[in-house]
């Protein structure tokens, strides 16, 4: 499988602090956001790749396996000196010869270009994760190999899926599992697809929602921040705000100030219940790069007016 440079995908150091990767990935997100690029196919394969390192980096753990094993190409603890699987009657056990066996149980599948793809238990390889303790606990003894009852992995699904719900197609064993991810879904929820494992146990899948650089979600509520002319934060007047359900008008009141938060009520995170938070536009100021010659003896005329 080939190794990614998850740090070069994000364009930052082995040393960025978690500041810095964050910073990273909202701006490459930015850059190669779907919306921003449809139909360009190179794009959306980058955005996918940024996620999938982002995913990595900005989880603790995830980070500290890959620091510790994936960029040096070793195998994680248990395994010898040359790969060989130390104890029990797996000695002299080679786990580079069932790439191709990984690959086939959790091979390409899906419009995501690879339900489980390999990189299982800390080895490098991207996409989503096999725990491989979970495949490998229940094979072995002196009476053959079996399979676990339960296999794990992760999906990944953009803030815009995890927010509306989404149908998925993941490859389990060779076969094409459909799955609904519904609607509010947050980061970290799991879902069960019983009996669709190998050996009839469930597949449990951990969702991991992806980073939106338009928006920060914050409880039920979603930030984002929207460019205002000084004109218009001067004077009032509309201006557009995105959501995740599509775009709105706002109106912005007369003299508002830069860093002002209006609510949109019930334009945020889908609860349970049925209802939904709210969304808070951030007024962020802006003032043209080029002027006229008409804008510019305008402003002249309102800097000697403050003054």
């Amino acid at each position: 499988m080939a190794y990614k440079d998850y740090y070069n995908v994000l364009g930052v150091t082995r040393g960025a602090s978690d500041a810095d990767i964050k910073s990273a990935y909202r701006k490459l997100a930015k850059t190669y956001h779907p919306d921003k690029n449809q139909g360009d196919g190179k794009a959306a394969d980058r955005f996918k790749e940024i996620g999938e390192a982002y995913a990595v980096l900005s989880d603790p753990e995830k980070r500290k396996l890959y620091d510790q094993f994936g960029h040096t190409g070793q195998v994680p603890p248990g395994y010898g000196d040359a790969g060989n699987f130390q104890g029990g009657d797996f000695a002299g056990f080679d786990p580079s010869q069932f790439s191709d066996f990984f690959q086939g149980l959790f091979g390409m599948g899906g419009r995501r270009g690879g339900g489980f793809q390999g990189g299982a238990g800390g080895f490098p390889g991207g996409g989503q994760q096999v725990n491989l303790d979970d495949l490998l606990g229940g094979i072995g003894g002196t009476q053959g190999r079996r399979f676990v009852q339960n296999v794990e992995g992760e999906l990944q699904v953009t803030l815009q899926e995890a927010f509306a719900g989404s149908d998925e197609v993941i490859n389990v064993d060779g076969k094409r599992l459909a799955l609904r991810v519904p609607a509010g879904t947050r980061d970290g929820s799991r879902l069960r697809l019983a009996g669709q494992a190998p050996g009839g146990g469930d597949v449990l899948l951990t969702i991991r929602v992806l980073e939106d650089a338009r928006f920060d979600l914050e409880g039920d509520d979603l930030v984002t921040t929207v460019d205002v002319p000084a004109p218009v934060a001067a004077l009032g007047g509309p201006v557009t705000v995105p959501t995740l359900g599509g775009n709105v008008t706002l109106t912005v009141p007369p003299s508002s100030s830069g860093g002002r938060r209006m609510r949109l009520r019930g334009q945020g995170w889908p609860r349970r219940d049925g209802t939904r938070g709210d969304l808070y536009a951030r007024l962020n100021l802006t003032v043209p790069r080029d002027l006229s010659d008409e804008e510019r003896e305008l402003y002249g005329k309102l800097r000697d007016l403050r003054s």
